[in-house]
């Protein structure tokens, strides 16, 4: 008999235009809005809704929060930017916080996967049940663990801290030895 003692759900895989960058440590991608996408409440994110306040915010000055509490940042969002599917994001958690350290730990095990946008509606027109968001004045970020956008997810992770970079040192060296043995 086969006694399953610990099973590990996979990130969803999106595919994107986006260039491919390898993750640093700590980092991690995905889509916190998606355009012409319905979600639980009815509002439907129009293509350069997010344009107007990422100008003026940069990705500096939106905040990265753990389930919306204000009084729980976790890290710093390093890229945001719209593309043709939606509000493309890359953030680095801190991992001296320990808040974040949990987070991390429950991405990287798939139990925790869902983004949601903390925003301010500047301009939008009714559609049916809902509305069309035109223009989001966009404040902050969060990792949650039920997102009202369906599809809003972190899609990918990268290595942890200084055990990844410690990894790498030592796949380097190894690398290096061997090609040195080879010459």
């Amino acid at each position: 008999m086969t006694l399953i003692t610990h099973a590990r759900r996979p990130l969803a895989r999106k595919s994107t235009a986006m260039t491919l960058a390898p993750l640093g440590p700590d980092q991690f991608e995905g889509y916190a809005s998606l355009f012409g996408v319905r979600d639980g409440g009815g509002d439907v994110v129009a293509p350069g809704a997010f344009a107007a306040s990422l100008r003026r915010r940069g990705a500096a000055n939106v905040r990265l929060l753990y389930q919306h509490f204000a009084h729980s940042p976790i890290g710093v969002w390093e890229e945001i930017a719209e593309d043709r599917s939606g509000l493309y994001v890359r953030g680095r958690l801190c991992a001296e916080v320990e808040q974040a350290r949990d987070v991390r730990a429950l991405l990287a095990e798939g139990a925790l996967n869902g983004l949601s946008i903390g925003f301010r509606t500047v301009r939008a027109a009714r559609n049916g049940a809902g509305r069309t968001l035109i223009e989001i004045d966009l404040f902050e970020i969060s990792i949650v663990t039920f997102p009202l956008l369906a599809g809003s997810q972190v899609t990918a992770i990268g290595p942890q801290g200084e055990l990844a970079r410690s990894d790498l040192a030592q796949k380097l060296r190894h690398t290096g030895a061997k090609l040195r043995a080879m010459a």
